[in-house]
């Protein structure tokens, strides 16, 4: 199973369409994850085009967005369970990566995914995935764009970062 995964795409203020990088990996997925600040709804129609969309609203999507995604679930997928959230909650004042690990308690998941800081992130966090896919149009202070993909092969899950210079 092959398992896209995107954040903070903040479009269109950042982009008017989906990067070619990133339309490239899309053309196979099997699952699409996106954890937060679409800012449009634009967006998940453009991703459902490719495989069926599972997301969660941030903290720049309004209200429309947060009413039909919610800021918190767990999908299933290949038999893992993945926490999808954006990272700014519980508190402002904590790391997005630590706002993801108190989002879901211990055996609820398998891993957790997250965005809202824009940084790419892949750490292991008491038997836990954390990920963060960085963002495919909106990469801040980062080098480089990015987004992720999620394989579950015979029951392992795992995870990488797909990195990229230009998103036009």
């Amino acid at each position: 199973m092959k398992i896209v995964v995107v954040s903070d795409t903040h479009m269109p203020r950042m982009a008017k369409a989906l990067p070619p990088r990133l339309l490239a990996e899309l053309e196979n997925a099997d699952l699409i994850l996106h954890a937060g600040d679409w800012t449009s709804s634009a967006v998940y129609s453009e991703l459902r085009k490719f495989a069926p969309v599972k997301g969660v609203a941030g903290n720049n999507d309004g209200e429309t967005i947060v009413k039909k995604l919610g800021y918190k679930k767990i999908v299933t997928a290949g038999g893992k369970r993945i926490g999808l959230v954006h990272g700014h909650l519980p508190s402002s004042g904590k790391k997005a990566e630590q706002n993801a690990a108190l989002a879901f308690t211990a055996n609820q998941v398998d891993a957790i995914v997250f965005g809202h800081s824009h940084i790419p992130f892949m750490k292991e966090h008491n038997g836990i995935l954390l990920f963060n896919p960085g963002s495919a149009t909106a990469r801040r202070k980062q080098p480089q764009y990015s987004f992720g993909i999620m394989s579950i092969i015979e029951g392992e899950l795992k995870a990488r970062h797909i990195f990229y210079d230009n998103k036009i």
